[in-house]
């Protein structure tokens, strides 16, 4: 047999198995399958190529390793040039195939945020039976700006325009035009000018010196009183301290947030404790569901063809640039 491919993935199934085996065999290649990372650290020597949930422990041992493919879509971890041995290894992602999980994962979020169910919810938890004073919000009608319109952030924008919201604005790096589910493209830099203009903040943003601290306390200041926040990109995007403040003042409405610093989150972090706060625990892109983990499969069978071919991966992620 020739060379050897190395899988760690913790939803293996003997489908997924036979895939990736005859991808493997057509072109004269061999599978390794190890069942976590540390049985791989110090044992994938003769691997080329690693596909799955690999520690930086396994990369950095990894002498003969040509390219690891993540099945991850955040990479920040396996950017640094000095983690592998060889310093021409390429690196690619799996983002791609966690929009429509992460993007259900926000809807449910935000429907709970604008129609208050967590005070409802604790309401009832403690014994209550009334209804709550104030207002509920809707998706209909809302002004929605999206913090990273990537395939996350625009399986979003697709699912939230069945709502009918006043409009989705798309807030990334590039200007150039966007998908038809945005009604406004604008860039990073235009973001100040866009938050007032904002009831719903979907953050979707990878974790880069760029966007590292993007949602500051100033910024969360221009958004108008009583709006809301979702991020499921990075917790390092968000000043923690900030929203704390400004959701128990009553100024923000609400958050939800899936990505925190640190995780996990110590049992005594106040961000447990902060008002009208959705906190899950880094699952919106929870591998379980079966769409997502064939769709990592078939993105690394098809970068896999283009590897053997001599081809750029189409799923390639600059390590300088982190995305």
């Amino acid at each position: 047999m020739g060379k050897t491919i190395g899988v760690i993935i913790d939803f293996l199934t003997d489908d997924y198995r036979r895939q990736i085996d005859a991808a493997a065999a057509k072109h004269g290649w061999k599978t390794r399958y190890f069942p976590d990372s540390r049985s791989a650290v110090g044992n994938a020597d003769d691997c080329e190529i690693l596909y799955g949930h690999c520690s930086q422990k396994v990369i950095a041992s990894a002498k003969s390793l040509r390219w690891f493919c993540c099945c991850w879509a955040g990479v920040d971890r396996f950017c640094k040039d000095e983690l592998y041995q060889n310093p021409d290894c390429l690196l690619s992602n799996s983002s791609g195939a966690y929009g429509l999980t992460i993007s259900e994962h926000l809807i449910m979020t935000s429907l709970m945020l604008l129609r208050r169910q967590l005070e409802y919810s604790e309401l009832i938890r403690t014994g209550g039976w009334d209804t709550l004073p104030g207002n509920i919000h809707s998706l209909y009608g809302c002004r929605i700006t999206v913090l990273g319109a990537g395939d996350i952030g625009t399986q979003f924008a697709r699912r939230a325009k069945a709502f009918l919201p006043a409009r989705i604005v798309g807030v990334r790096r590039s200007a150039k035009p966007g998908d038809p589910a945005f009604d406004e493209m604008r860039t990073n830099d235009e973001l100040d000018a866009v938050l007032p203009e904002t009831d719903l903040l979907v953050m979707a943003l990878p974790n880069t010196p760029d966007t590292a601290g993007i949602l500051s306390r100033e910024r969360m200041a221009l958004l108008p009183k009583g709006a809301y926040v979702v991020n499921v990109g990075r917790g390092a995007a968000v000043d923690q301290d900030a929203l704390i403040d400004l959701l128990n003042s009553g100024r923000l409405g609400g958050a939800a947030l899936d990505v925190v610093v640190p995780e996990p989150l110590p049992a005594e972090h106040p961000l447990r404790g902060a008002k009208n706060l959705l906190l899950t625990p880094h699952v919106a892109g929870n591998m379980t569901l079966p769409y997502t983990q064939q769709k990592s499969i078939d993105m690394f069978l098809e970068d896999l063809e283009n590897y053997l071919a001599g081809k750029p991966l189409r799923h390639a992620v600059d390590r300088k640039r982190g995305y």
